[in-house]
């Protein structure tokens, strides 16, 4: 499930934020996009600094944590 359409700048469904934390419990994989860059990592928490929703993630290959800025993605799915 994508969290932000290709092409617009939309809001984050409750939907999607579902699918969000469920990645996150399940530990499952997901694709994301930031500034026309595509990784796949793993959702480990979702948290708040500095008052923006911060999404926490791990590199599944080299297991080192990447801090993203949840209003910086561009597109994110659920690797299925």
């Amino acid at each position: 499930m994508r969290l932000t359409p290709d092409d617009t700048d939309l809001p984050v469904t409750a939907a999607q934020y579902d699918a969000l934390e469920r990645a996150i419990v399940d530990r499952s994989r997901v694709a994301i996009r930031i500034n026309g860059a595509e990784m796949v990592v793993i959702p480990e928490k979702i948290q708040l600094k500095g008052g923006r929703e911060m999404l926490l993630t791990q590199n599944p290959s080299s297991g080192l944590p990447l801090l993203v800025n949840i209003d910086d993605i561009d597109r994110l799915e659920v690797v299925r």
